[in-house]
């Protein structure tokens, strides 16, 4: 059997058979599991390929998984609080928590915690990165979703506070799910609320381009690769697809079932955490509180496959497979570090690495910039070739 393209990672609430679990998309087989512990919901995230990690349910600390390594914990990341969510950046540089109403943004290179931001008010309960890791959006009980550049939370100037490039404030109760659409900078981001609305915005202006209410509170939201659809899961169980390309689409809208491409689906018996469309955007993945996940044919509307778990499902989501995935005898380019719970890491005798990175900006110049960090100094080099 060759690997497959795309895969299914889920886990669930009660981590009786294990921790998370690797599906074959199409045909539900089960291809790996990963044991020990239960992850949290929105707290399951692959880095750089190479490693799993998903954060303890109720617990302060991340377990960390070699990709190959199925049986075997490779590390736990001890945090200074219980981890609510958890993502990591798309181009594995970078790894972000919610912690109380905390977000910690760790560097993944040398385990350096790089910021802490503490302008949400409440929980937090969700983090997205933008597919190209210039942005990660935060939402939580406060109703607020915040929208960050990485850019600025990253900076050196250790007296600047960095601050939301956009606060989207239009909820009026906690944010319970975040997406992220392609397109970098120019994405659009989709937000879902207990307050039975999901709300479509613009990432570069903080606009919002479209707000929709339903019956029920919304526990999840995703869209198609093409953006053609929104699909949110309701608290009753339903699923409902929203067309974007709709000629009578206003920006303020209730959701009614019709023949321009809104309609529902029906199978679960309990809320839906969690929502996945495949690349090709013609199969649709949900998770529920019914301790089952299904994978939907988007143009029917049918239920193709149910997969039973033991407790209700936490996370699940369709993700192109990692090249290393299934080579048993492949190991991580490059092992992760000890990271730090604690800004200035020197002050708390938690060891600094001292030492140079060469960047190459133009074809005949080479800035070298040497970073002390327990003295928060940097001096940089320019020379030419």
């Amino acid at each position: 059997m060759s690997a497959p393209m795309e895969i299914v990672l889920s886990a669930d609430s009660a981590g009786q058979l294990w921790n998370c679990a690797v599906l074959e998309l199409h045909s539900g087989t089960n291809l790996l599991a990963y044991r020990g512990g239960n992850t949290s919901s929105r707290s399951l995230t692959v880095l750089n390929g190479e490693y799993i990690l998903g954060a303890q349910l109720g617990k302060n600390f991340i377990n960390v998984w070699e990709i190959q390594r199925k049986d075997q914990l490779q590390q736990k990341i001890v945090c200074p609080g219980i981890v609510t969510c958890l993502t990591a950046s798309p181009n594995g540089l970078y790894l972000v928590a919610g912690i109380a109403d905390a977000i910690y943004l760790w560097e993944v290179s040398s385990g350096n915690l790089l910021a802490i931001l503490s302008r949400h008010y409440q929980d937090l309960t969700c983090l997205r990165f933008s597919d190209d890791s210039s942005h990660f959006i935060s939402g939580g009980k406060d109703n607020l979703a915040l929208v960050w550049s990485l850019a600025s939370v990253v900076q050196l100037d250790p007296s600047h506070t960095p601050e939301p490039r956009h606060v989207l404030s239009r909820h009026s109760l906690p944010i319970t799910d975040i997406h992220c659409g392609l397109m970098g900078p120019q994405a659009r981001v989709a937000t879902a609320s207990l307050d039975q609305t999901v709300k479509l915005w613009e990432l570069s202006s903080g606009e919002m381009l479209l707000s929709v209410l339903f019956d029920v509170g919304i526990m999840s939201v995703t869209l198609d690769p093409c953006e053609y659809y929104l699909f949110c899961g309701g608290s009753d169980g339903g699923i409902f697809q929203v067309s974007l390309c709709s000629q009578s689409l206003s920006r303020d809208k209730t959701f009614q079932s019709d023949n321009e491409g809104n309609q529902v689906f029906k199978g679960h018996r309990n809320l839906v955490t969690c929502l996945s469309v495949s690349m090709d955007g013609t199969l649709l993945l949900s998770g529920s509180h019914d301790e089952t996940i299904r994978l939907w044919d988007i143009q029917s509307k049918q239920s193709v496959r149910s997969i039973n778990h033991k407790g209700p499902v936490t996370n699940a989501l369709i993700i192109p497979a990692p090249a290393n995935m299934f080579l048993p005898d492949s190991r991580p380019g490059i092992p992760l570090p000890r990271f730090s719970r604690h800004l200035n890491p020197s002050e708390q005798g938690e060891g600094v690495e001292t030492g140079g990175v060469c960047l190459r900006l133009a074809p005949h110049t080479q800035v070298i910039i040497f970073c002390l960090s327990s003295l928060n100094r940097c001096r940089c080099d320019f020379k030419r070739e």
